[in-house]
């Protein structure tokens, strides 16, 4: 899902459990170094790039169901600090892009 306005922090849902997150988290911010610090119900990634960064704040939260099927859910937070409004854009769409499932 794109934002225009990713000057203030925002919450998604995502389908996916925390250890997928922390699985994608490489290759959803290319260039950034990655201060990762999970615990058991969550945790958080600062993605530092110069001029700026992206704080991700996770949660598990109880799953979906829909009959018989379970989907894992976290609840995300995304911070942007001190990065212009093209670079969060181009950042957050790779991040979008790198953990879109397939269907549809």
């Amino acid at each position: 899902m794109f934002r225009d306005d990713l000057t203030k922090p925002f919450m998604r849902t995502m389908g996916c459990s925390s250890s997928e997150l922390l699985g994608w988290l490489p290759r959803a911010l290319p260039g950034a170094r990655l201060i990762v610090e999970p615990d058991a119900g969550g945790g958080r990634c600062r993605a530092v790039y110069v001029g700026g960064e992206l704080l991700i704040e996770w949660r598990v939260v109880a799953p979906r169901r829909i009959a018989l099927l379970s989907i894992p859910q976290t609840e995300v937070r995304f911070s942007y600090d001190g990065l212009p409004p093209q670079r969060r854009r181009k950042i957050q769409t790779a991040f979008d892009l790198a953990t879109q499932r397939g269907g549809g």
